[in-house]
C-alpha cells in the first residue's frame, strides 16, 4: 500500500515511522521548509519529550479537552511506551521534579535526530515545501493535490496540527468531517494598564491565580512579563479557561495569590505577630513571606504603606489592604500574547467522528488523524507531545491494517 502522511510535526512522524511495515511505502508531506520544528524550540530548546507519570488517570488531568477520548488512546500507547520506546534507541531521559520528562542530553536535538534516523531507517521519504491544499477521495483513494503535486495513496493521516483559523481546517470540512471551532489555548494575559509590568522578570515559585467570577484556579510558578503575567500557573488557567475567556473577549479579572498556601488569616496573625516582635523595622524594606524584595515593596505601596513606614505605626486598614494584596491581588486581563511557533489550539476535527480505538475516521475508511488536528489540547508539561506520540503510533499501526 502507499500510505500519505500530511505534516512534519511530532504526530506525523511518529505516524510515518510506524506505517513502514510489510513493504508498505510511506510519504510524509510537510508544507514548510523544515520538519519537527515544534520539537526542536519546546521546553526551551531541551523538548518536554512527556509527562512523568503512569498512572492513565492522573496523566489525563493535563487535558482540557478530550479526556475520555484520550483514555482509550493512552490503553494503546501511554507515557511508559513513549519512555520505552526513546530509550530502546539509546535516548536517555531524566524525570525532573515537576515530572517533567526531558532527554539527559538537555538538547532537543537528540529527539528530532532519533525521530529522522527512524524514518530513514524504514525508508519514509519526507517532501519539505509541499503543502497540500487539495484533496478528494475517488475509488478508494485519496487525492492529494499541492504545487506541482498530484498523489494518489491507499491509506491517509492528517497531522496538520492545530490552526488559529477556521480555514485550516477547510479540506477536511469539504471531506464532510465536522470541525470544532479553533480557539487559542495556552496563552498568558496582558495586563497593559497595571502598574505591576515595571517589576518584568520577578516570579514567585508557587501561587495560585483564577478567574473572578469562577471557579477556575491553578497554581505554580507565576512570572511578570513587560506585558503582563505568564508562567505555568497562568497557562494551565488559560487552557482550562480557553472557551470561558474566548466567550469574554479576552477581557476580564484575574486574583492572584503570590503563595498558594496564604490565607487571609494566616497572613494577618503573621503580620501582627510580626509589628509586636519588630516594631521599629521599616515595612518596606523587610519583605515578608519569602517574597521578592522588589514585589513586597510594590504591594506594600499599593496598600499606601509609606515609604518610612515603620510596624509600630501601621494602621489596621492598611495591614488589611496588605493582606489582600498578598491573598487576593486584582488584575484586569486586556487580550493574551500567543507565541506563533508554539501556540496551542482547543478546537479541530470532532472526536464524535474519530475511532479512539485506530485513530480512523468514522465517515472515511482509510482516513486517520493524529496529533492537534483534532479536538484535544494539554497543558505545559509534555502532555500535548504525549498526546501527540500516542495518537501518531495508533494511526500509524492502524493504517496498515487490511480494511473490512
Amino acid at each position: 500500500m502507499k500510505i500519505g502522511v500530511i505534516g512534519g510535526g511530532a504526530a506525523g512522524f511518529f505516524a510515518a515511522i510506524h506505517a513502514p511495515y510489510a513493504g508498505h511505502k510511506v510519504k510524509l508531506f510537510e508544507k514548510s521548509p523544515k520538519v519537527l520544528s515544534k520539537v526542536l524550540i519546546s521546553g526551551g530548546g531541551r523538548c518536554n519529550v512527556t509527562h512523568g507519570t503512569h498512572l492513565i488517570n492522573e496523566l489525563l488531568k493535563g487535558y482540557p479537552r478530550g479526556k475520555q477520548f484520550l483514555k482509550k488512546v493512552f490503553g494503546h500507547f501511554s507515557t511508559t511506551d513513549t519512555v520505552a520506546w526513546f530509550e530502546s534507541r539509546g535516548v536517555s531521559l531524566k524525570t525532573e521534579a515537576d515530572l517533567r520528562v526531558f532527554p539527559e542530553s538537555n538538547d532537543s536535538k537528540t529527539i528530532v535526530r532519533i525521530l529522522m534516523d527512524e524514518a530513514a531507517r524504514y525508508g519514509v521519504q519526507v517532501l519539505t515545501r509541499q503543502p497540500i491544499d487539495r484533496l478528494s477521495v475517488s475509488e478508494g483513494e485519496f487525492v492529494l493535490g499541492g504545487k506541482g503535486l498530484e498523489e494518489k495513496v491507499d491509506r491517509l493521516i492528517v497531522c496538520t496540527g492545530g490552526n488559529n483559523k477556521r480555514a485550516g481546517y477547510a479540506f477536511l470540512e469539504q471531506l464532510g468531517h465536522r470541525v470544532i471551532d479553533p480557539i487559542p489555548s495556552l496563552f498568558t494575559f496582558n495586563t497593559p494598564d497595571s502598574a505591576l509590568i515595571k517589576l518584568k522578570g520577578i516570579s514567585v515559585p508557587d501561587g495560585m491565580i483564577r478567574f473572578a467570577g469562577s471557579k477556575l484556579k491553578y497554581s505554580g510558578p507565576i512570572l511578570i512579563t513587560h506585558w503582563g503575567v505568564s508562567g505555568p500557573a497562568v497557562l494551565k488557567l488559560s487552557a482550562f479557561g480557553a472557551e470561558w475567556l474566548f466567550d469574554q473577549q479576552y477581557q476580564a479579572e484575574v486574583l492572584i495569590s503570590w503563595d498558594r498556601h496564604f490565607t487571609e488569616t494566616g497572613l494577618k496573625d503573621a503580620m501582627y505577630a510580626y509589628k509586636q516582635a519588630h516594631p521599629k523595622k521599616n515595612i518596606q524594606k523587610n519583605a515578608l513571606f519569602d517574597l521578592p524584595s522588589r514585589l513586597w515593596q510594590f504591594l506594600a505601596e499599593n496598600a499606601a504603606v509609606e515609604e518610612a513606614l515603620i510596624w509600630e505605626d501601621i494602621s489596621k486598614k492598611k495591614i488589611n489592604k496588605l493582606t489582600e494584596n498578598l491573598f487576593n491581588f486584582p488584575l484586569k486581563i486586556s487580550g493574551k500574547t500567543t507565541f506563533k511557533e508554539e501556540f496551542v489550539t482547543a478546537g479541530g476535527v470532532d472526536l464524535a467522528e474519530i475511532d479512539a480505538d485506530t485513530m480512523e475516521s468514522k465517515l472515511i475508511k482509510g482516513l486517520f488523524f493524529a496529533g492537534e488536528v483534532i479536538n484535544v489540547d494539554g497543558i505545559t508539561g509534555g502532555y500535548n507531545f504525549q498526546a501527540a506520540w500516542s495518537t501518531g503510533f495508533l494511526a500509524g499501526k492502524s493504517s496498515t491494517k487490511k480494511q473490512i
